[in-house]
């Protein structure tokens, strides 16, 4: 599986990536909050430092659960029971206090990617009179072919994989972006609008405060 390390310390991070690569796994290593977020796509499962160059770890995780459910093992040397419950809280799937021992953070690792199994997306979405091929990037309406921009169709396909659910701003711009948090706002309403004036077959409704519900019109 592919590992992303979040570690600030060098020297435990190049020993945390040498274990595992021994074990048969691949590794990326960022030592930053912002890179944990803008690179966690690739990833399988995380490791945690609480103790990152740019944030508090518990804000990063914070963060990372707002757009991604990524497994979240936290490795760290805060071991008092406040960091352990709100770390969990917050979303981490598994808690270790350095030093670790390595068999029992590859079991770890085994054990909770075992409990996350990610629900297979379509390649085909069709709502009402509107079909998207998502494979061959292609849209229609009827027998209208609607011409998307790549962002026009990233947010499309990031909504209509779950009509009728509320999803956030930050899960639609870390999926077509890569990072919810460093992508221009007023860019993202400009390519909603035009979605929207492009595809009036469908009703993007904005939940104030919250996010957005993609519905097709009868």
């Amino acid at each position: 599986m592919h590992v992303l390390v979040a570690e600030d310390d060098g020297s435990v991070a190049a020993a945390l990536v040498s274990a595992l690569q021994r074990a048969g796994h691949s590794c990326t290593r960022v030592a930053r909050g912002s890179d944990l977020l803008l690179r966690h796509h690739d990833a399988h499962i995380v490791l945690l430092d609480l103790g990152l160059e740019d944030m508090d770890g518990l804000d990063a995780l914070r963060r990372l659960r707002a757009v991604s459910q990524v497994p979240v093992i936290v490795v760290t040397a805060r071991g008092d029971e406040r960091s352990t419950v709100k770390a969990l809280s917050l979303g981490a799937d598994d808690y270790l206090v350095k030093p670790v021992r390595l068999h029992e953070l590859l079991a770890r690792l085994v054990a909770v990617t075992r409990r996350y199994t990610p629900p297979d997306e379509p390649m085909r979405v069709l709502a009402g009179s509107i079909d998207i091929d998502i494979e061959a990037r292609r849209v229609t309406a009827g027998e209208r072919e609607v011409s998307l921009t790549p962002n026009e169709f990233g947010i499309l396909v990031s909504l209509a994989r779950r009509a009728g659910q509320i999803v956030t701003r930050r899960q639609v711009l870390d999926e077509v972006w890569g990072d919810a948090y460093a992508t221009s706002s007023r860019s993202f309403d400009v390519h909603l609008g035009q979605l929207r004036q492009k595809l009036p077959e469908a009703t993007i409704t904005t939940v104030r405060g919250v996010g957005y519900r993609f519905e097709h019109r009868p």
